[in-house]
Order: structure tokens, then C-alpha cells, then sequence
């Protein structure tokens, strides 16, 4: 079911399917809702789509931002 919620979503929103990395954006998701908090987990792979349409490599971000929460102790971090 999600994979043809996924061709759909991407139909609607005229995106190649073959670009999106399903198991990236879960595996983000995953470690925000874990080490984070679980409303973080759509909310950070919303600004990790933001950051790609903007350029940003997504496979280098997801991985920092999934260290990030692997290790969130709630301290706030200066911005990179």
C-alpha cells in the first residue's frame, strides 16, 4: 500500500518517482522519532526536502541530521 501511495503522492505532485529514496526519508524519520521526539520525524524530513530542492545532498544531510538525533541530549547546537 504505501508504495502505491507513494505513486500517487508523486503523480499529484509531478515528481519522478525514481528520485525518491523511500527507505532514506524513513530511516531519518525513525531516528528523530527515537532520539528526538516522534512529531519531529515529519517535521525534520519536511526541512530535509526543503534542503534538497535546494541543493543539498540528500544522503549527506539525512546522515547528519540522523547522527544529530542519535545523540540529542535536548542542548541546543549553533547553526553549521
Amino acid at each position: 500500500m504505501l508504495e502505491e501511495w507513494l505513486d500517487v503522492v508523486c503523480l499529484e505532485l509531478d515528481l519522478n518517482r525514481d528520485c525518491v529514496d523511500r527507505d532514506l526519508v524513513l530511516d531519518l524519520a525513525r531516528d528523530v522519532a527515537h532520539g528526538v521526539a516522534r512529531p519531529g520525524a515529519p517535521l525534520t524530513a519536511y526541512l530535509l526536502g526543503l534542503a534538497v530542492g535546494r541543493g543539498t545532498d540528500p544522503r549527506a544531510a539525512a546522515s547528519r541530521l540522523s547522527q544529530l538525533a542519535m545523540g540529542w541530549q535536548g542542548e541546543r547546537h549553533p547553526p553549521a
